[in-house]
């Protein structure tokens, strides 16, 4: 699995710089900025220490929704639950799901907001799960780069799980997004609305599915499918 930290319309290029730092020195290359240009500003490179490729080849999108086309799956970052969802976890957690994704997600895109605003309700609302660092006060807030370093350290087992995993012969490694692909298709024609709550249950619980139960359920949505085509 690939796994991408995304840093949306960043305010600071130190900390976009501090940001590559935290990413090198744990083991990972992969920044993406969104509507941003700041990785090319001297500032960047001053505390980037080291870490100046990984700020010469990091890839630009124009928003949210150009990351969305390039990542399996996308989760962002919030100081608390958001929108009533229950799959806010922490960084901890969050690299327990990871692992257990093998290689049915190809790319993971990782988002941190605007150090002064964070992430809108309405791309918390695009994203596919949630996750926080878990504060002592009540008002949270850490600096961009070292919210990074943070999730860079305890994700780094979760990226050392995924590389050791040996790829299942002739699989898809896209399977997870093959698989919501399906659900939405499928899901209509069993007379299953998509502003019901079972059609959201079934979206926010995917995510969470482990390799083996992802495969189970594209078994699953074949017989279904299957079925629907005998009785039309």
């Amino acid at each position: 699995m690939q796994l991408a930290f995304v840093l949306v319309e960043p305010k600071v290029p130190e900390n976009v710089g501090a940001a590559a730092r935290a990413l090198c020195t744990m083991g990972f290359g992969q920044l993406w900025l969104v509507n941003s240009d700041l990785h090319t500003r001297p500032e960047a490179h001053w505390l980037a220490h080291g870490s100046d490729h990984i700020l010469d080849n990091a890839r630009i999108f124009p928003d949210i929704e150009a990351v969305r086309n390039s990542a399996e799956l996308l989760i962002g970052t919030s100081a608390k639950p958001r929108h009533g969802r229950s799959d806010w976890h922490t960084p901890g957690e969050l690299a327990g799901v990871l692992a257990n994704k093998g290689n049915a997600v190809a790319t993971t895109a990782l988002l941190f907001g605007r150090e002064d605003r964070g992430l809108s309700n309405e791309e918390l609302a695009c994203c596919d799960l949630l996750t926080g660092i878990p504060m002592a006060v009540s008002y949270p807030s850490l600096n961009l780069a070292q919210s990074v370093m943070l999730y860079a350290w305890e994700l780094s087992s979760a990226r050392t799980a995924s590389t050791d995993r040996s790829e299942v012969p002739g699989s898809d490694p896209a399977r997870l997004g093959a698989l919501r692909e399906r659900l939405e298709h499928l899901l209509p024609a069993t007379d299953t609305p998509a502003d019901g709550k079972l059609y959201q249950w079934i979206f926010e619980k995917l995510p969470l599915l482990s390799n083996r139960d992802i495969g189970f359920v594209h078994t699953l949505c074949s017989n279904i499918a299957r079925k629907i085509d005998k009785s039309s």
